[in-house]
């Protein structure tokens, strides 16, 4: 909100998700008052996720200085679920890159969608995610303008007005009023002044903001990927292996939806066999907002171990041990998607070590030469990790079992997967027997 306050030409913003939720309303109003001041504004959003929406986008698009564009719409929007049975294969690609860019000269690029589980501002007893993102300045942001530019143009961004049934022009002053409303809320009051209590709103609008200065490269899928035609050159993970390099010492592998394959066994086991460490963060069962994902992962996990791989899996991290916001959020997932290579290198992004991250949706991210980023990363699985996931271990009759750190010295052995039923590994058992890693 901050920078969508203070842009003055532009505004480029490339989402997954945008809900239309307290945190979406509002980030829906900044754009509009940055339009009414003449900032030309482009939204691209994925259409996987905006069921309900249509009329709030529609209006937003009406608006003189706001254009809006939808990345591989379905075509009947009522019945959503139809598209699928004649278009599966199209549909099934998605763009799933986020930056938000304020006047080319910032931006913030990470794993962060809008909504407010991703803001920490959900309800009580409802799940909000951990993230990460990155605030960039510098010409690495010419670079994600030129990538916004060429999704923007791409085959597979739609006009919302070719898509959208049109509205009244009143629909805009609607949102208006919903922001006003969504602003005068008691909650929102709490959590708006509880933001602008953080000392990094201080700084940036100061012009303090303590920045880490690095060589940074942008890498990104060619968005011909949505459409099943980019050369296996123009995709992320070959970008990526050539950009970063392969890990000589140690990797720090951050990822919500980890589903390794076997081909993904085999290069981690041949990382490990040849003297790298190698530390993995995953959700647990407990705590996964996808149990399908995790069954590409868990069947895995055993042979991962055996390679002489760290795991841990993130515990389901409730309100009293930190992991809530002024909500009182009833527990934390994981989201963040990160790793660090040789605690020299770090990659901040959208990606998700699965297949769907690899072969279907399209990504966004940062690699950034910086030892002293890359070392905090290291840092987090060295104190903070442990503190606050299950360590995964094997006993020496090869069974898997979970070691759990309560305060500094009391630990709990779990011998299923902690915090969960037997209905639950049940069914993740049985999705990890079917023939669907490909689609996780």
């Amino acid at each position: 909100m901050l920078l969508a306050a203070a842009a003055e030409r532009s505004l480029d913003i490339q989402y997954y998700i945008w809900r239309n939720d307290r945190t979406g309303t509002l980030l829906f109003e900044a754009l509009r008052a940055a339009a009414e001041r003449g900032v030309r504004v482009r939204l691209l959003l994925d259409d996987n996720n905006t069921a309900g929406m249509d009329e709030v986008l529609a209006a937003l698009d009406r608006h003189a200085n706001i254009e809006v564009r939808l990345f591989n719409p379905f075509t009947i929007r009522g019945l959503r679920p139809l598209n699928f049975l004649t278009d599966f294969s199209r549909l099934n690609r998605r763009m799933h890159n986020k930056s938000f860019t304020a006047d080319n000269q910032a931006t913030i690029v990470g794993g962060r969608n809008v909504g407010d589980e991703y803001f920490d501002a959900a309800p009580e007893g409802e799940l909000v995610f951990s993230d990460l993102d990155v605030l960039a300045v510098g010409p690495i942001v010419g670079d994600v303008s030129a990538d916004f530019d060429r999704y923007w143009g791409s085959g597979s961004a739609y006009p919302a007005e070719r898509i959208l049934p049109p509205v009244e022009p009143a629909a805009l002053d609607a949102l208006e009023d919903r922001a006003s409303i969504v602003e005068r809320d008691p909650a929102a009051a709490r959590y708006v002044g509880a933001v602008r209590t953080l000392p990094f709103v201080d700084e940036l609008l100061e012009s303090r903001l303590d920045l880490e200065w690095a060589p940074t490269r942008m890498i990104s899928d060619d968005p011909a990927k949505a459409l099943g035609r980019a050369e296996p050159a123009e995709l992320l993970p070959a970008k990526l292996a050539a950009t970063i390099g392969e890990p000589q010492a140690s990797l720090d592998l951050v990822s919500p939806y980890f589903v390794p394959t076997e081909d993904g066994v085999a290069a981690f086991s041949a990382l490990a066999a040849g003297g790298v460490e190698v530390r993995v963060l995953v959700n647990s069962l407990e705590a996964t907002d996808v149990d399908a994902v995790h069954s590409g992962y868990a069947k895995h996990r055993k042979a991962l171990l055996e390679a002489g791989i760290a795991l841990y899996e993130m515990r389901l991290v409730a309100s009293e041990e930190g992991g809530s916001g002024p909500f009182g959020s009833g527990a934390s997932s994981l989201h963040a998607k990160t790793f660090g290579a040789d605690r020299r290198r770090l990659f901040i992004g959208s990606f998700n070590f699965d297949p769907r991250s690899a072969n279907l949706n399209t990504e966004l991210g940062f690699v950034i030469d910086s030892s002293e980023l890359a070392q905090r990363l290291a840092a987090v699985f060295d104190r903070a990790v442990p503190a606050i996931a299950y360590e995964v271990r094997l006993s020496p009759d090869g069974e898997v079992f979970w070691v759990e750190r309560r305060g500094e010295e009391a630990v709990v052995r779990h011998d299923t997967e902690p915090g969960t039923t037997a209905w639950q590994r049940g069914a993740v058992e049985v999705l990890s027997w079917l023939p669907i890693d490909w689609l996780l």
